[in-house]
C-alpha cells in the first residue's frame, strides 16, 4: 500500500496560526471559560457579500481549507471530508431561537438549510468547484478521526490522489450556557497556562478549522507520513497504557522510540487521569507536549494536535509553551497522538517524518 502524507495545512484556531510568517511564534495566553478563533480578514478569501449570509464555522473552514489548497498548489482535489462534532452550532440555535420566537411560523429556511452538520463540506465543494466524494463524519470527538481514517484507506489503496479532510467546530451562546449548567465547562476563568493545574471539573471549551491536504505523492511541500490510525469507544485508565503498546508494537515500535507524544490534557480534574497515567508509564522518559489549554476543547480539537504534530517533524521545532515535561529530544522523527473526551472516544495517531 502507498504511504500517506501530509502534503498541507491551512488552519483558523485561538492562536497564530493562519499567516504562515506569523505561525505559533507568539502564543496568544487567556483568561476566561472559552477562547474563540482569531477572525482572520475573511475578505481576502470569501465574497463580502456571501460572508454576511455564513456562520462563523462555515468561513473559518473556507479560510483553512484554502490556505492548505494554496500550500499544495492545487485548484481542486478528488475529495472532500469533513469531520465535526456539533456541526454549525449558531445556525441551529438560530433556527430554534426563530421557531419558539415565531410560535412556528414565518419561518426563514436559510438558517435550517446552513445549520445541517454537512453544511461545511458542501460550501467548500462550491468554493473550490470539487464535484469528487463528499462525505462529513459525525462521530464526537472521534470525527476528526474518522474522516483522517476513511482518507488514508481511501490514499492506501489508491482509489484518489489528493484529499481535503479537515474538522470543525464552532462555539455558540446557548450551547456554552448549557456546557456550563452541566459542569462540562468550568464555572470561573483560569490562565492557559494554570488550566492543567487547575484541580476542577470541566475543560476550556473553544472553536476553530484546521484542513489538510492528504496525498499518497510527496512533495516538497510535505510535512509528516501518517503511519497508522487506531479508535476505541472506551477504554479503562489500566488499559491506555496497554493499547498505546500494542498500537506501536504492531507497527514495529517500542515506547522509547517515540521522540514526542502530544496529549489531549484540557485541565478536566476527573478525565485528565487517562492522559497522566499514559504520561507518567510507558512515556515518562519521552518529550510530552498538550494543545488544548491554549486553543480550547471541542470535538475536533484533535486535529489541532494534528497540525502541531505535522509542524513539529517538519521544522523540527516545538513551541515550548506547550511542553509539560523537561525532557527535550535532539531530533523529531516519530510522533504519537493520543485523544480522548470525558473518557470515551479514544484515538491512537502515529506520524513519522517524511
Amino acid at each position: 500500500m502507498k504511504n500517506v502524507y501530509i502534503n498541507s495545512v491551512g488552519s483558523v484556531s485561538a492562536q497564530n496560526t493562519t499567516d504562515e510568517a506569523d505561525f505559533l511564534k507568539e502564543i496568544i495566553s487567556y483568561n476566561d471559560t472559552t477562547i474563540p478563533a482569531l477572525n482572520p480578514n475573511y475578505k481576502d478569501f470569501i465574497p463580502p457579500a456571501a460572508a454576511r449570509r455564513m456562520a462563523k464555522g462555515i468561513k473559518m473552514s473556507i479560510v483553512a481549507s484554502k490556505i492548505a489548497l494554496q500550500k499544495a498548489n492545487l485548484e481542486t482535489v478528488d475529495a472532500i471530508i469533513t469531520g465535526t462534532g456539533m456541526g454549525c452550532l449558531h445556525d441551529s440555535e438560530k433556527f430554534l431561537s426563530a421557531i419558539i420566537d415565531n410560535n412556528e411560523k414565518y419561518l426563514t429556511p436559510t438558517p435550517f438549510i446552513q445549520s445541517t452538520h454537512n453544511t461545511v463540506g458542501g460550501q467548500i465543494a462550491l468554493e473550490i468547484q470539487c464535484k469528487g466524494y463528499n462525505f462529513t463524519y459525525v462521530h464526537g470527538s472521534n470525527s476528526f478521526e474518522s474522516a483522517l481514517l476513511d482518507a488514508k484507506m481511501q490514499l492506501e489503496l489508491d482509489e484518489a490522489t489528493n484529499i481535503l479532510i479537515g474538522g470543525v467546530d464552532e462555539l455558540a451562546a446557548h450551547t456554552i450556557l448549557l456546557n456550563k449548567a452541566i459542569h462540562h465547562i468550568k464555572e470561573t476563568p483560569v490562565e492557559s497556562s494554570k488550566v492543567l493545574n487547575s484541580n476542577t471539573k470541566g475543560a476550556i471549551y473553544g472553536e476553530g478549522a484546521n484542513f489538510f491536504v492528504l496525498s499518497n505523492k510527496k512533495q516538497d511541500s510535505s510535512l509528516a507520513i501518517v503511519a497508522d490510525l487506531q479508535t476505541f469507544n472506551t477504554l479503562s485508565i489500566q488499559s491506555v497504557a496497554e493499547k498505546a503498546r500494542e498500537f506501536l508494537l504492531a507497527n514495529n515500535l517500542h515506547p522509547s522510540e517515540i521522540d514526542a507524544l502530544i496529549l489531549g490534557n484540557n485541565g478536566d480534574v476527573e478525565f485528565d487521569t487517562f492522559y497522566s497515567h499514559l504520561a507518567t508509564t510507558d512515556f515518562q522518559n519521552v518529550q510530552q507536549f498538550v494543545y488544548k489549554p491554549w486553543i480550547g476543547e471541542f470535538n475536533t480539537a484533535s486535529s489541532f494536535g494534528l497540525l502541531l504534530a505535522a509542524n513539529i517533524l517538519k521544522t523540527q521545532c516545538a513551541p515550548k509553551a506547550f511542553q509539560i515535561n523537561t525532557i527535550v529530544s535532539s531530533q523529531y522523527k516519530t510522533i504519537l497522538l493520543y485523544n480522548q473526551y470525558r473518557g470515551e472516544n479514544h484515538s491512537f495517531t502515529l506520524l513519522r517524518q517524511c
